[in-house]
């Protein structure tokens, strides 16, 4: 493995599979696989899960939601996808821990970049749930900050694509891929990957991120072992 320790970023939506709300149990079951996978690999993992598969705070604002309380509901979205994806994990025998931005004792414990690194640095794979307590933020953005807090190498961003495109390759089929980009052209661009922030912070602190289709499974552990999949953002 190329990479000690990652950051993980999931997708909410994702976690779908074929249903249109929710939780599928087959593609949790793959996830929770793929992440074993690269545990027993030994390989030190963070993982950010999204909650858009159940509540999104920025479509709960259009609906008439106030942003704050919308917001919230977010995350705690994304404390229900961590709970199930802990539990997959511990069906694998994976020993794993969740921890929140928010105080949710006893679901979770309440997170700190060092109980995280201590953590994974004693064998657990370790789900961050909450984004980052915080409203007006995004669960990617909570990503690149978890990802520089735990001092990750890599953020690895799994989601239903594999890679960044020219533009959105489900809606535009003359979208073409980058196999490698910076983070200044992703913003120059306006390139939906990430929000902007989530990008700028990766930038100034220069944490690569590789964007990457987490639905084939045994693509994370490609993606450790160095293989060219997705796309690669970089300085």
């Amino acid at each position: 493995m190329i990479y000690k320790r990652v950051l993980l970023k999931l997708s909410g939506e994702s976690l779908m599979g074929e249903k249109n709300y929710g939780i599928d149990s087959n593609r949790l079951n793959e996830y929770a696989q793929q992440v074993h996978d690269a545990h027993k690999a030994g390989v030190q993992l963070a993982i950010v899960i999204g909650g858009g598969n159940i509540f999104r705070g920025l479509s709960g604002t259009a609906s008439g939601f106030d942003r704050n309380k919308g917001d919230a509901m977010g995350m705690l979205a994304t404390a229900i996808n961590g709970l199930a994806l802990s539990s997959a994990l511990d069906q694998l025998g994976c020993p794993n821990k969740v921890l929140s931005a928010i105080r949710m004792e006893p679901i979770g414990e309440f997170y700190s970049s060092h109980k995280a690194m201590e953590l994974m640095d004693n064998g657990f794979v370790t789900i961050l749930v909450a984004g980052t307590g915080n409203p007006y933020f995004t669960t990617d953005t909570g990503s690149s900050l978890r990802g520089i807090e735990v001092k990750a190498d890599v953020m690895l961003k799994g989601t239903r694509v594999d890679g960044i495109y020219t533009a959105d390759p489900e809606k535009d089929p003359t979208a073409t891929k980058f196999d490698q980009i910076s983070y200044g052209e992703i913003l120059k661009r306006n390139l939906k990957v990430m929000d902007i922030t989530a990008t700028a912070m990766c930038m100034e602190n220069n944490l690569p991120i590789i964007v990457f289709d987490m639905d084939k499974p045994g693509n994370l552990k490609k993606v450790l072992l160095g293989e060219k999949i997705g796309t690669l953002v970089t300085k």
